[in-house]
């Protein structure tokens, strides 16, 4: 029984830590506790210096877009969190024995291996750096690439998400986009032709026209200015087109044309001007006399 007893005790000093392996825990412990704080400060001392950096900037000659100052903030925040726990994780890990410069050999030749294998992607990521950092476009704006069109929904190092006007959504690798037309970076451009009857007087027309247009602004704010009576555009089959062209706020230029038209042609009906519209005109032939029908 004495023996039994004093074998057990014996299992127990053997699975309990000597004093020394104690003290190796608690350093240890003490270690990790230590780098784990230290990169969650430095993460958010990084994003702090992000953000004031991009704040100095905008006050400063280059102004930057405020959605590309979002879109640089959480990749850049991204890319500082990725390479602080990467380097935790390096610091850590010799702690529990682990040999890391056998890691980073390893990763190095993968990363070659990888680079070889995989040069769409690395073009992708390039082409998302280059697209974020000249400011070709941002979340919000309104673009043409290809044959693809509609509003930026996000941008990645790797592909961009566009959706179109009618709700479908476009994902585009960033190393495909060659040609792309922006239309969010300045003022747009509203051209609308106006038809006006041959038998119509034209100078009647435009002087009723332009006194109108001058007052569109007090009711359309999208409008940086009047619209302008450019003349005369064409001559149709029955009928005299003029053009009218307002400068307006970017993607302003849809809602200001249907405006225009829209009160033109109420101006023109108050004025008796008379718009073209499609005629029929019908040709009966008259009946022949019953006397030489008889006959």
């Amino acid at each position: 029984m004495k023996n039994t007893l004093n074998d057990a005790e014996a299992k127990i000093k053997e699975s309990m830590l000597t004093e020394s392996q104690w003290d190796t825990l608690w350093t240890s412990s003490i270690k990790i506790a230590v780098i784990i704080i230290v990169s969650i400060l430095a993460i958010k001392f990084g994003r702090k210096l992000i953000r004031r950096l991009l704040k100095v900037q905008a006050r400063g000659p280059l102004q930057v877009s405020e959605r590309r100052s979002v879109t640089l903030v959480r990749l850049l925040e991204n890319v500082i969190a990725y390479v602080v726990f990467f380097i935790a994780v390096l610091t850590i890990l010799p702690i529990f024995g682990v040999e890391t410069r056998g890691l980073i050999v390893g990763a190095g030749v993968g990363g070659v291996a990888l680079g070889f294998g995989a040069q769409s992607l690395v073009k992708d990521i390039i082409s998302g750096f280059f697209i974020l950092f000249e400011d070709q476009f941002s979340v919000g704006d309104y673009i043409r690439v290809q044959t693809f069109e509609g509003t930026v929904q996000s941008i990645g190092l790797k592909t961009t998400k566009i959706r179109s006007a009618t709700g479908e959504l476009h994902i585009i690798q960033n190393g495909m986009i060659t040609e792309v037309t922006n239309f969010s970076l300045h003022n747009s451009v509203a051209l609308v032709d106006i038809s006006i009857s041959y038998e119509g007087d034209i100078e009647h027309a435009q002087s009723v026209i332009e006194e109108h247009l001058v007052e569109m602004p007090e009711r359309y704010e999208e409008m940086v200015k009047a619209p302008e009576y450019l003349g005369i555009q064409s001559f149709g089959p029955s009928e005299v087109v003029i053009r009218i062209a307002s400068e307006v706020k970017p993607m302003a230029q849809f809602k200001i044309s249907r405006a225009i038209r829209k009160e033109i042609k109420e101006v023109l009906e108050r004025n008796n001007i008379e718009i073209p519209y499609p005629k029929m005109v019908l040709y009966r032939q008259p009946e022949p006399n019953n006397e030489k029908a008889q006959s």
